[in-house]
């Protein structure tokens, strides 16, 4: 019944959130591998990544909320069980991100660790700020572990870095850790996103999305800059090049995800798009 309950629920955010969605964020796709022990579980627009190791796999977000499914068929391609997801790991609170988790996690029986910043928004389904959209609802889903800035996940020898980069969320976390390629070691950062999307940065009618986000958003950049990593990933696969460097790395040769550029670029460009739209929205606020 409890199951029955959650699938009605999650039909209902679906029907609503998927309405004006780009085709390819619920389009299912192949999943493949980018380094040794992380694979691409996703959709053709939206980025889930699986990380394993020999005593259970930890997933990183759960795309739309008609993605879990898809999610779970990928992971069984890639010859994994889907009772062995030991945790699940999200960047950012919204929607297109969050819509299979709570599906993920009563499937596998996973801990979910997340920031304390996105915990309200997790645990209540509501892109806060604009609780009245329900286009923005998604499937509750509880948090067992409240994360802090710094603080680190592991299992079976992974370890992941949390970074809490607020502005896109207020509690939006970039996560770093290590991964081997063809027996060399690398860094991977998975950006959780600076863009403003549907967020009010100055509102003269009903204020910011949440109180500090513009302060919010400044402090990111300054600690993205800071920020090291040379195989980038990020939520969605236009971010980070996923269709283009999937086809180069089937094709063989160099991995293209390793780019110790990619993470800079990213962040001065949206930095730029950041400071446009605020100075568009101040504008409007007057």
């Amino acid at each position: 019944m409890k199951r029955l309950v959650l699938a009605l629920g999650l039909l209902a955010c679906a029907s609503a959130a998927q309405a004006q969605m780009p085709a390819s964020w619920t389009a299912p796709t192949e999943p493949f591998q980018i380094a040794d022990n992380l694979y691409y579980v996703g959709t053709e627009g939206i980025s889930v990544f699986l990380i394993t190791t020999p005593q259970g796999h930890i997933l990183i977000d759960g795309a739309m909320p008609t993605s879990a499914k898809p999610i779970e068929a990928s992971i069984a391609k890639l010859g994994f069980k889907l009772s062995d997801v030991k945790v699940l790991l999200n960047t950012h609170a919204h929607f297109d991100h969050t819509g299979g988790l709570a599906e993920l996690k009563a499937d596998t029986g996973a801990q979910f660790a997340a920031s304390a910043g996105d915990r309200q928004a997790l645990e209540s389904g509501k892109y806060i700020g604009s609780e009245d959209v329900e286009a923005f609802d998604f499937a509750p889903v509880k948090v067992d572990r409240v994360l802090n800035d710094g603080d680190t996940v592991t299992l079976g020898g992974a370890t992941l870095t949390a970074h809490v980069t607020p502005g896109h969320t207020a509690g939006c976390t970039t996560w770093t850790f290590p991964v081997t390629i063809k027996g060399e070691a690398h860094q991977a950062v998975l950006y959780c996103s600076t863009s403003v999307a549907a967020n009010r940065l100055a509102s003269k009618a009903k204020g910011p999305q949440y109180p500090g986000i513009v302060a919010d958003y400044e402090k990111t950049f300054q600690r993205l800059r800071s920020l090291n990593g040379d195989v980038f990933l990020a939520p969605h696969a236009e971010q980070f090049g996923l269709v283009e460097k999937r086809a180069r790395l089937a094709a063989g040769g160099p991995n293209p995800f390793i780019d110790p550029s990619a993470l800079q670029k990213t962040v001065a460009a949206s930095e730029q798009a950041f400071r446009q739209a605020l100075a568009k929205q101040q504008k409007a606020a007057k």
